[in-house]
């Protein structure tokens, strides 16, 4: 049977070619009436690529600024509004202020210090069932291995006064944590107390305790403190890349560690670096003083007038022993209830209302007996 043109048989495959596209023909018939320098220089400024300046490029970047301001911890009580003023404000630009006359024993300070080093002498396997993690924040902070790692310049330990952080020191240090576990609460006290009035009768005279009562029911650290032990003679380029992802590994973790102001006891550091996202500042501390740096509560509370930095000493000695170094985290407790003279405004609650009315009908009705019956 003859086959129609065009018609395949039905054992041949189907090879056909699909029809011409319509929209290539259209374009072969549009006229070239497009600039082709106009093409060309667009190319040019579109394909170019930009010159990019990465992070580790540009941090740290040192801020040329002064020394923070030095502040009488004894005459806090004694200045008035516009004097606290003048003294603070260069800490709302450096974020950071020393603390003189502060009445925080030298002696508890070394006594502590010399029980924090036996931390550090703890084995590795030990350490390893005290790491420092999201959901456990207290312990030995985990480092990275390698022959020029963060240990080898510095080490870290969290210490708080909970409960299971206890039983568990004393078990793998049974001769020396609670020496230490004792001093350590006996520093935190002196410290808060320095603390305490520090922000009560200074940094409360703007708006941050009306702003911080709203934030009343937000937990907070408490009691917590980072202790560090820094390694001798470290090579200066050593200890810059240490700090650098020091620093950058402290600002990420920053949220894990909520706090309004934290407390320095550097003794013997020769330098004191001072962090933040924009840079860095270096300054010699008051070999008497204590520095306090804001955290980043305050920076909420006042509206971004006080900067959350972050803080280091920096030694470089040439001791036979490594110099320890702490970081009490504060963060002050029932804000609403205190005010900057130490009064508390005191609430009552509907139960005892109650009872208060249920004691005043009583009293009346026995008052009104005794009349009646006299």
């Amino acid at each position: 049977m003859p086959t129609s043109p065009g018609a395949l048989p039905a054992n041949q495959p189907d090879f056909r070619a699909p029809p011409p596209s319509p929209i290539g023909n259209a374009i072969a018939r549009r006229p070239a009436v497009v600039n082709e320098d106009e093409i060309t220089e667009f190319l040019e400024h579109s394909l170019r690529v930009p010159d990019l300046i990465l992070p580790e490029q540009i941090f740290p970047r040192q801020i040329p600024i002064g020394d923070p301001p030095e502040i009488d911890f004894e005459s806090i009580s004694l200045l008035d509004k516009n004097s606290i003023s003048k003294v603070l404000e260069p800490a709302t630009v450096v974020g950071c202020f020393q603390i003189v006359n502060h009445g925080i024993s030298a002696d508890l300070i070394r006594s502590v210090s010399a029980a924090a080093d036996g931390l550090f002498r703890i084995s590795s396997e030990n350490k390893a069932t005290v790491l420092r993690s999201s959901a456990k924040l207290y312990g030995f902070e985990e480092f990275s291995g390698g022959e020029e790692s963060d240990a080898d310049t510095s080490e870290e330990f969290v210490w708080c006064m909970d409960d299971g952080l206890n039983s568990v020191m004393e078990r793998i240090w049974p001769d020396g944590y609670s020496n230490f576990s004792a001093k350590m609460k006996n520093l935190s006290k002196e410290v808060e107390k320095v603390a305490n009035k520090v922000f009560l009768h200074m940094l409360s005279e703007s708006t941050l305790i009306r702003r911080a009562e709203k934030e009343e029911g937000q937990e907070f650290c408490d009691s917590m403190t980072c202790i560090y032990k820094h390694r001798r003679n470290i090579p200066a380029a050593r200890c810059i890349s240490s700090l650098k992802s020091d620093v950058i590994r402290m600002l990420i973790r920053g949220s894990d560690y909520s706090h309004a102001l934290c407390v320095h006891i550097c003794e013997g550091s020769s330098e004191f670096h001072v962090y933040s996202k924009k840079g860095w500042m270096s300054f010699s501390p008051n070999k008497d003083a204590i520095v306090v740096t804001v955290g980043d509560r305050i920076q909420v509370w006042s509206g971004g007038q006080y900067r959350h930095v972050v803080g280091r000493p920096i030694f470089r000695v040439e001791d036979d022993e490594d110099p320890i170094s702490m970081a009490f985290l504060y963060s002050p407790p029932t804000i609403s209830h205190q005010s900057p003279h130490g009064n508390r405004n005191r609430t009552i609650s509907l139960g005892q209302q109650a009872i208060t009315a249920i004691l005043l009908i009583l009293a009346y009705h026995f008052l009104l007996y005794i009349y009646n019956k006299f």
